[in-house]
């Protein structure tokens, strides 16, 4: 007798070495919970330690805690924690301020970069628009041109034109992987510099900004390193560029002297150049304690299992949904696929709306795009089943849809 789909499910939770952290997250069992990449589970041991900080830090050291609780520090500090998980070495990362502001401090620090005669920015054509919104401003200050590429063509659009291309290592709406190591390649062959958007892929799969060279990249990190609702973003400034770079927000934290409130800016030496102002305290040692999950687990293997639970999420889909009511439009290549699946769908708020209902938590983009993130460390074989046999269920018109 053939093993069904459950009984598939059951074996592979059984051997998978990562389902043990599910047990960190503050999860009910009566909820699928895939919307990972669009906001984090919350870590089960992040309240105590912001109960911590409130009440003891904040309520009873107040000031002091800037020195002896570490609050000054904590950008540089928890920059160096989430390095690795990116594949930067220490003293590359520093966290604060949104995505949004670090990639207008990557763009426009690029641009100034690059020098010379070198006009044009190009910008991923399949981005999350506020990337686009962020490059067309910094374009407009610096007196550079905006070209749209879609990032496959990117290797050929560089020119000696090129100052540098923004681009989103996955795409938002497919979970389609881009070739990080191929376009920072050409980009660097003709002199211009890549910088990388690393929102969907940062906690999820190996990025390995040092070993290819990246040159800035930024992130946020209340998707798959769940840092929780509005959690401080980071910018990655490689080391070799530190020395000359030049913050379009030279705010006080990032003064070579903060506290000597002299009116003439100098900077800071290496990445606190990045800082601009007063971090998010509270925000930033949630984040901080959220990491903790991070402790003893490798990239490597969460990638591993990211692209075997999408795969079985996939053949589950195919096995229960009826033909030509949904179609995939993440990439079947493990090379070009990030840790979501997005499917094609007619009525997909409808369906997605029921979906929740029945206690499995996607999301959508308008008009057709259903999408469901993986999250290896709390997500199991057992849920992606579920998932797809209540798609199924739903589309079957048992909901009406």
């Amino acid at each position: 007798m053939s093993e069904s789909y459950e009984e598939k499910a059951a074996r592979l939770d059984a051997a998978d070495e990562l389902g043990k952290h599910r047990e960190k997250f503050a999860l009910d069992e009566g909820t699928v919970y895939l919307d990972g990449n669009s906001l984090g589970a919350l870590p089960a041991h992040v309240p105590a330690r912001m109960a911590d900080v409130i009440t003891r830090e904040w309520g009873e050291l107040r000031i002091r805690s800037w020195g002896e609780s570490g609050w000054w520090t904590a950008p540089e500090r928890i920059g160096d924690r989430i390095a690795p998980l990116v594949g930067a070495a220490p003293g590359q990362v520093v966290v604060g301020d949104s995505t949004s502001v670090n990639v207008f401090k990557a763009v426009v620090g690029a641009a100034r970069l690059s020098g010379g005669d070198r006009d044009e920015i190009l910008v991923d054509a399949t981005t999350f628009p506020t990337d686009g919104y962020i490059a067309e401003s910094a374009a407009r200050m610096t007196g550079h041109r905006i070209v749209p590429v879609d990032p496959a063509g990117m290797p050929a659009a560089v020119s000696s034109r090129t100052a540098l291309a923004l681009v989103n290592h996955v795409d938002y709406r497919t979970g389609r992987l881009q070739d990080l190591p191929g376009i920072t390649a050409a980009l660097h062959a003709a002199g211009a510099l890549a910088v990388w958007d690393l929102c969907h892929s940062a906690g999820a799969l190996p990025v390995g900004l040092d070993a290819h060279g990246v040159d800035l990249a930024v992130g946020c990190t209340y998707k798959y390193l769940n840092g929780g609702p509005g959690a401080p973003a980071y910018l990655y400034v490689a080391e070799r560029h530190q020395a000359a770079f030049d913050s379009p927000l030279p705010g006080w934290n990032s003064h070579v002297d903060p506290f000597g409130m002299t009116h003439g800016y100098a900077a800071a030496e290496g990445v606190v150049r990045g800082r601009v102002g007063t971090p998010d305290i509270l925000s930033m040692l949630a984040l901080e304690a959220a990491l903790d999950v991070w402790d003893g687990v490798a990239v490597e293997d969460v990638r591993a299992k990211s692209l075997a639970l999408t795969d079985f999420f996939l053949e589950c889909v195919r096995a229960y949904v009826p033909e030509g009511r949904v179609r995939s439009v993440t990439p079947d290549g493990h090379a070009e696929r990030g840790s979501q699946v997005a499917l094609a769908c007619a009525g997909a708020p409808a369906v997605m709306a029921e979906l929740i209902e029945r206690g499995v938590v996607g999301d959508l983009r308008r008009p057709d795009i259903l999408r469901f993130g993986f999250t290896p460390l709390y997500v199991g074989f057992a849920d992606a089943e579920r998932a797809a046999r209540t798609l199924a269920d739903v589309l079957d018109g048992t909901a009406g849809a």
